[in-house]
């Protein structure tokens, strides 16, 4: 089949987005938080929720291919809409690398595609960002390294632990998560422990959970906090060409 005459749903806004971005029309059914492109997402169908998707609806729509992602979609869900006849590819992210590796297996090994230009300017971005934390840091702020924990939830709390494509990113920008060696991915962490875990700064991004300067930074008095974009920081796409500089400058902003 033509790659231009696909039908895609898509379970991920990450990978909505780079679907989208890169062949306007293949995509027929995305979730409720697939939020870009808007222009492009206007006419096509809501099938639910990441963790919760109608797979009724996505199987009525006749797909070529559903693409899912093994942290964000439910496996029991895909489960069934394999067992609908639906084909599904489901990825992988938890780093840069594979979060590039991955985008070429959809985009080009799965859809068909010609590589995407926002590919490689993805790539270029991220290669200027010196591999050395320490390097990687004085691009930001003329210093050295800074430590810091990086909630995604409030009430309860919850921050990333290890091997998480976020922390890489911030990694690669020199922040040290503390919580990288963690045995958990995303670990529940009493506010104390976090307000006495000796960082020199708190990131907080705007999603999942959405931290603002109101709700988040109040609960770790005298210690500087980052706002940074979350689809800047958690999103594998078309977002990855800017998340250096833009991520750069909230960590510097941050002081």
């Amino acid at each position: 089949m033509r790659p231009d005459r696909k039908r895609v749903v898509s379970l991920v806004p990450s990978l909505t987005e780079a679907v989208a971005v890169s062949a306007p029309g293949l995509l027929v059914g995305v979730t409720d938080w697939c939020t870009h492109p808007a222009p492009e997402l206007a006419g096509v169908a809501r099938i639910g929720g990441t963790k919760n998707p109608d797979v009724r609806a996505i199987a009525a729509l006749r797909p070529d291919l559903v693409i899912a992602n093994e942290e964000e979609n439910r496996a029991p869900d895909l489960a069934r809409l394999r067992a609908a006849g639906v084909e599904v590819l489901v990825t992988e992210v938890r780093g840069l690398p594979q979060a590039l590796r991955e985008l070429d297996r959809v985009l080009v090994g799965a859809l068909g595609l010609a590589r995407p230009g926002w590919l490689a300017d993805a790539e270029g971005a991220w290669a200027r960002v010196a591999p050395d934390a320490e390097g990687a840091w004085a691009r930001v702020v003329p210093d050295a390294e800074r430590r810091a924990f990086v909630p995604i939830w409030r009430r309860p709390w919850m921050v990333l632990g290890r091997d998480t494509f976020a922390g890489d990113l911030l990694a690669r920008l020199g922040v040290r998560n503390v919580y990288a060696g963690h045995a958990e991915r995303y670990p529940r962490v009493a506010v104390a422990e976090l307000a006495a875990a000796g960082c020199d700064l708190v990131v907080l991004p705007d999603e999942p959970y959405r931290f603002t300067a109101e709700d988040g930074p109040e609960a770790f008095p005298g210690l500087p906090a980052a706002l940074v974009s979350g689809r800047h920081l958690t999103w594998y796409g078309p977002s990855l060409a800017q998340a250096p500089a833009v991520l750069s400058r909230a960590l510097r902003e941050a002081g």
